[in-house]
């Protein structure tokens, strides 16, 4: 039962409760929080995104889940919690990036394609009608050389990071990483350090059929997601150590 003071102030976008919180905006976010757990971070030679897939049942096809987008061959994203939400607004990150390359003839800088889809999401904050995008989206990409890693939300909030994760198991993510992250390290390195972290989220329950790895290199800006086998390999190696 809700309490008396939330009652009404949980039914519309546009309405402020007393104490100053949009409650769609918080339930939104409680999507996000209930979604698999993605992770970023950047090193020295560029960034990894790597998520866990969550494949609920044996019956399913793991590569039918699919969690990281490549946005633009210097751009991509990984998404937690409304698949569908995280699909539409990764079809207009990539309008978005087309656009740019159309009017100015270069690729559109990774600052700026985050913003823009943050003030589109910050929109669903503002007017009735549409409740806000229930996903959250790190957006990893290279721009004049340097790696960038922004974190996006609900309510269209955007932050940069060195190392972040969304989704259920983000607190145990960001404790291995407030302790153990480098931003020295090489990206093999790094991969085996978001597996690490990652593992500890999911609680012993890894399972590499739904791991998904996605990289871009500093020197070589070319967003790609990794073959099976190549994760294979990294989770053996973490297995070893």
């Amino acid at each position: 039962m809700q309490p008396q003071y939330q009652m009404g102030y949980d039914r519309a976008i546009t309405v402020f409760s007393p104490d100053g919180r949009l409650y769609q905006v918080e339930y939104a976010r409680e999507a996000v929080k209930r979604g698999t757990t993605a992770v970023g971070i950047k090193c020295s030679e560029g960034i990894v995104l790597i998520v866990d897939k969550r494949v609920a049942t044996r019956l399913l096809e793991p590569t039918s889940i699919e969690k990281i987008f490549k946005i633009d061959s210097h751009v991509g994203v990984a998404s937690s919690g409304l698949v569908g939400d995280a699909r539409s607004l990764v079809d207009r990150a990539r309008v978005e990036s087309q656009i740019n390359r159309v009017t100015y003839d270069e690729p559109i800088d990774v600052e700026t394609l985050a913003k823009k889809l943050c003030d589109h999401m910050q929109t669903y904050t503002q007017f009735g009608g549409a409740r806000p995008y229930g996903t959250a989206l790190l957006i990893a990409g290279v721009s004049d050389g340097r790696a960038r890693l922004f974190e996006t939300d609900p309510s269209g909030t955007l932050l940069e990071y060195k190392a972040t994760s969304i989704g259920t198991g983000r607190a145990a993510v960001m404790k291995v990483f407030e302790d153990e992250y480098n931003p020295d390290a090489t990206l093999t390195d790094t991969i085996l350090l978001g597996l690490r972290a990652l593992n500890t989220a999911t609680e012993g329950k890894f399972d590499v059929a739904a791991v998904e790895i996605g990289i871009i290199e500093t020197g070589r800006p070319e967003f790609r997601k990794m073959s099976k086998e190549e994760v294979a390999g990294y989770v053996s190696k973490l297995d070893q150590k």
